[in-house]
């Protein structure tokens, strides 16, 4: 890969996290921005570091580092050569790219959980709001496992960049097996977790195949960042010599396809309410006939305040406040829809509905559009 392939992957990255912060600005206001309106802007900050280090280490050290050497090449080395100081500069700059590379990786697992919980908030869907508040802990400690492991597993830490004798697998950020997996095993299981949170709901959502189809694969995305990162532990390991240049080309492909698929759930409704006053929204959203008697102005949500909890029934169809908020109600109007009703039996459930006021403000409306985006399209 071309180094303006790298920052190709990241100027579009950058571009992604700026239209979400654009959107979001638009949407709440910054006064009502949430981790994750914050994160992705620090992500994107990250991600500019990790591919100057990337640049850096194939354009300044020629892709050198600790690894891939023999014994024999080792011992011969002249520690005042160019090729030595390439070596341990090199060396240095992988474990901080290594360390850029998880910090993305990680913050935008974190922006899909706020997500998520944003989604759950005030649903009558216990579980749901249950797996989110693991899939926090679940971050948390694995995040802090895999930034120590990439730190302190090698002591001391000059054995980084040591290049004689042999530091041992343990010191070679370049091509580490124990530094493979430590991120990759991980990586793997958080993201198969962040996909049990809203794919069980599309499975049993009583909607139409094409939009189940679109659904999933909107939410699926960290399947798509899951293969990249099984592609780069493998390249790492068998790139030989080539290894860290390619294992940092993978991590750039990895992480700019982690940034989009963590903000296509927030910018997708954005463009497709673009498309709408353009006339062109054929290709973000499907059209379906309409029984609603509401109409909001202005993509506030209306009506009336109340609650309301029946045992055993199916919901109403829920009004269509914007484009923004179409996907959402449709998995969670589509989900109840889906499970099986048993008035009075233990199977039954309870359905909460909820009407907001508009006068409540910006925030509290982005919210619930938030909850209704994920699922509205169902028409009756």
């Amino acid at each position: 890969m071309a180094q303006s392939e790298a920052f190709i992957y990241m100027g579009l990255g950058l571009v992604i996290i700026f239209i979400r912060m654009w959107a979001r600005w638009i949407q709440v206001g910054p006064s009502n921005w949430q981790l994750d309106d914050y994160l992705m802007p620090l992500t994107g900050v990250v991600l500019t570091l990790k591919t100057l280090a990337v640049h850096v280490v194939a354009a300044t050290f020629g892709g050198l580092t600790n690894s891939y050497m023999t014994d024999g090449e080792r011992a011969t080395l002249d520690p005042n050569s160019t090729e030595y100081f390439n070596r341990q500069w090199g060396s240095n700059i992988q474990l901080i790219a290594w360390s850029f590379y998880a910090f993305i990786l990680w913050a935008s697992k974190v922006c899909v959980a706020v997500f998520y919980g944003r989604l759950t908030s005030g649903l009558m869907l216990m579980h749901l709001r249950l797996r989110v508040q693991i899939a926090y802990v679940l971050l948390g400690v694995t995040y802090l496992f895999v930034a120590l492991s990439l730190l302190v597993a090698c002591q001391p830490m000059p054995k980084y960049w040591q290049i004689n004798p042999n530091p041992g697998d343990l010191c070679l950020p370049a091509s580490s097996t124990f530094r493979v997996f430590v991120v990759l095993i991980p990586n793997l299981i958080t993201d198969a977790y962040l996909l049990s949170i809203p794919l069980p709901l599309l499975w049993v959502a009583n909607i139409g195949l094409r939009r189940k189809i679109s659904l999933m694969v909107l939410f699926s995305g960290a399947i798509f960042v899951m293969v990249a990162s099984i592609a780069r532990g493998v390249s790492i390991l068998q790139a030989g010599a080539d290894g860290a240049v390619t294992g940092s080309e993978w991590a750039c492909r990895e992480t700019f396809v982690a940034i989009v698929v963590t903000n296509l759930p927030i910018i997708q409704p954005f463009f497709r309410k673009a498309a709408a006053r353009i006339g062109s929204s054929a290709p973000f959203t499907k059209a379906t006939r309409s029984t609603d008697n509401y109409a909001p102005e202005n993509g506030q949500l209306g009506g009336i305040i109340g609650m309301c909890q029946e045992r055993g029934t199916h919901p109403p169809s829920l009004p269509r406040s914007s484009s923004i908020a179409s996907d959402q109600s449709t998995l969670i109007q589509g989900a109840l829809d889906g499970y099986k009703q048993s008035p009075g039996g233990s199977g039954s459930i309870v359905v909460s509905r909820e009407f907001a006021v508009a006068r409540k403000g910006m925030a509290v409306n982005q919210e619930r559009k938030e909850k209704m985006w994920f699922t509205e399209r169902v028409a009756v």
